[in-house]
């Protein structure tokens, strides 16, 4: 189980730093369509990982 959080966390940092790529990417006005579906699907991907590092946090916990 430790070893599947750390995994997460990893992916989740990984995430982030590609978000922040892509967000320094866009222009100030008038962003690609291609690069916003981009982040949202990076944001979508990170906010699934963080939701399952919170369920094995409340489960770990006992409060399922």
């Amino acid at each position: 189980m430790k070893n599947h959080i750390n995994a997460l966390k990893m992916r989740l940092k990984k995430l982030d730093e590609k978000i922040e790529t892509v967000e320094n990417q866009l222009p100030a006005h008038s962003a690609k369509p291609s690069i916003m579906s981009q982040l949202f699907e990076l944001e979508d991907e990170r906010d699934a990982v963080f939701k399952k590092l919170e369920q094995i946090k409340r489960l770990e916990r006992g409060n399922i």
